[in-house]
């Protein structure tokens, strides 16, 4: 009987290890066809695409834009587009190429300024586009502007146009900017955790939502002078452009005076009050020459004859793009840093400082690459990994020019690693400086104790063998360790700044504190040698090494390779999408406060998220 049961036994295994192993091998054949088919169907897609619009003379370049970010794509799934629910987005290069391009490009008319519900694109960004559309503007050739509700940014960036049109029942917001900040302290003393905080700088305000309940007035400091820098930005661009008084415009958003489209039109915002089928006619009498005639008529049977332009969408514009000079040996690299600063690899959205020497000593070693251009746009980070890629770029610029252009954000560990280029190019709205260094951990004890009825216990080999434990609240000695820590990482950042901007120790720690400053501002203090973009950077870098009428640009880039790239870049985007969808605008605090909290080294890093509303 028991030989029996055992013999069953032994055949029941038999069987589940097979149907194991064969739903195994189902499930693998199963997600091997469908990575096929996505492939294949990807591949369709890609075919379809990769045929070249074609351009008829008399045409008009809609700059409805989508996403436009610094770097280009590295990422596998980008080549796919849409069939992997991937969001496709353009370089700032090939952007600011494609404006270019069409400044000369005979068939191209004009400009029509119409952005859509998936534009994306940060304020330095605009900056540079804008610069670019002014020249376009002065090529004799048209711009045209129309939106249903005009955002603050998107006006202050199409009011470079001849004609800025309004929907009739739309809006213009003209309020001025603000920044709000949140604080989580009073969260944390319901839950009994305590935040354990050690930094250099009284800006370093990174840490103040875990300790206070509002801003200190260091704080309150710096957000005034940004906010309202990057306000007069915008006010000063406007007044330029639409020939109205700065002090009027101020006024105007003081008093909320635009408050209706017809206010707009009124106080000269825009040109006019007309629908899209209107502006479109318009376009067409512009593109072809013939009279302006925005009346619509009827044919013979019963249909709207539509009046619309040759549009060509930039998307498709951008692909028609080629770069130029291919033959030239003559190469300014372009490595960029754009993302939160981790050590090791990173992943899509960081920069990692192993993936990150990799690419500045191919440029190094790279006999062909006669400079090197650093686009920063980046918040910060570990500082440890900061100062690898410091070392990194050091050894470089001992060898060849290194300039670097700032995006968005070179603040923190993002300025870090700007220290020790020949020359520093800033957007008059990039938010640099920021330095100082901060740790930051908690005591949960208390909370696991007092509100769920967890306590803990602990047996050591040594004093301070647990160290740095949320399980517990430090020592003294154990805080003076920290913060000695935090010191001497201060001092270094401090001492590598004064190096590379030739200033004294005294002069970088008296604007350092981890204090922000927008780039117009810190060009007077000596962060920042002027004012360009990316292109402007790369003809300086050329002309540093007297390159300036032959070169190609050379964008050093680490693509991911193999299935777990594949896989890790998919899951990355659908874990991202889905708590974009969730949270909302509470996104990139929800990022930002994870990534914080998640670090255990000493952090270089921005002290906020900023969303200028």
């Amino acid at each position: 009987m028991c030989q029996q049961l055992t013999n069953r036994e032994q055949t029941m295994n038999f069987l589940k290890t097979f149907l194991a192993s064969l739903l195994a091998v189902i499930v693998g054949l199963g997600v091997l066809a469908m990575i096929q088919t996505l492939i294949f169907v990807g591949m369709i897609a890609m075919m379809g695409s990769s045929s070249k619009t074609v351009i008829e003379r008399e045409s008009v370049l809609q700059l409805n834009l989508g996403t436009i970010t610094d770097s280009p794509s590295v990422s596998p799934l980008g080549a796919f587009g849409s069939v992997f629910g991937t969001t496709s987005h353009t370089s700032l290069l090939k952007a600011v190429k494609a404006i270019q391009t069409a400044t000369t490009d005979d068939r191209i008319e004009g400009i029509y300024m119409h952005f859509d519900e998936n534009t994306s694109v940060q304020l330095a960004a605009l900056e540079e586009l804008r610069a670019e559309l002014v020249k376009f503007k002065e090529s004799g050739k048209f711009i045209v502007a129309y939106q249903e509700n005009w955002s603050q940014i998107g006006y202050w960036f199409a009011s470079v146009a001849d004609k800025v049109y309004a929907n009739p029942a739309g809006g213009l917001q003209w309020t001025g900017l603000s920044a709000e900040l949140i604080f989580y302290k009073g969260l944390l003393d319901k839950l009994d955790i305590e935040p354990i905080v050690v930094r250099h700088g009284s800006f370093k305000s990174a840490v103040e939502p875990f300790l206070n309940e509002k801003m200190s007035p260091e704080n309150r400091l710096q957000y005034e002078k940004m906010t309202g820098s990057l306000w007069n930005e915008i006010v000063s661009g406007v007044a330029e452009t639409r020939d109205i008084e700065p002090s009027a415009l101020q006024h105007f958003a003081d008093v909320l005076a635009v408050d209706s489209p017809q206010a707009a039109l009124d106080l000269g915002f825009v040109d006019g009050l007309r629908y899209q089928d209107e502006v479109l006619a318009e376009l067409q009498a512009l593109a072809s020459g013939e009279p302006t005639d925005l009346t619509f008529s009827v044919d013979k049977d019963g249909e709207i004859e539509e009046k619309e332009p040759k549009i060509v969408s930039f998307g498709d514009y951008v692909k028609q793009i080629t770069p130029s000079n291919l033959s030239s040996k003559n190469k300014i690299a372009v490595i960029y840093a754009e993302g939160e600063i981790v050590s090791g690899n990173g992943s899509s959205g960081q920069v990692g400082d192993i993936s990150m020497t990799e690419k500045i000593k191919k440029a190094r070693k790279d006999k062909d690459v006669k400079a090197v251009v650093l686009r920063i746009n980046s918040p910060g980070g570990s500082a440890l990994a900061s100062e690898v890629m410091w070392r990194e770029l050091t050894l470089l610029k001992a060898e060849k020019p290194v300039i670097v252009s700032m995006g968005a954000l070179a603040a923190s560990g993002g300025y870090y690693i700007a220290a020790p280029a020949d020359a520093v190019y800033a957007d008059r709205t990039t938010l640099t400086g920021s330095i100082g260094v901060f740790g930051v951990f908690a005591n949960v004890a208390p909370a696991l104790k007092n509100k769920l009825g967890i306590t803990t216990d602990v047996v050591k080999t040594n004093t301070y063998s647990d160290l740095g434990s949320m399980l517990h609240a430090p020592t003294s000695a154990e805080l003076n360790y920290f913060q000695k820590s935090v010191e001497e990482t201060y001092s270094t950042f401090v001492g590598h700044v004064a190096e590379g901007r030739n200033m004294t120790f005294e002069a970088v720690d008296a604007i350092g504190q981890g204090r922000v400053w927008a780039g117009v501002d810190a060009q007077p203090i000596g962060l920042v040698d002027g004012f360009g973009g990316l292109v402007d950077a790369l003809s300086l870098a050329a002309d540093r090494v007297g390159v300036a009428d032959d070169f190609r640009i050379y964008e050093v880039s680490a693509t991911p390779t193999g299935i777990d790239a594949f896989f890790s870049g998919f899951a990355a985007r659908v874990r991202a999408s889905v708590l974009r969808d969730e949270l909302g605008d509470s996104f990139e605090q929800y990022e930002y406060l994870r990534s914080t909290l998640d670090s255990e080294e000493v952090q270089a890093r921005m002290p906020f998220v900023v969303e200028i509303n």
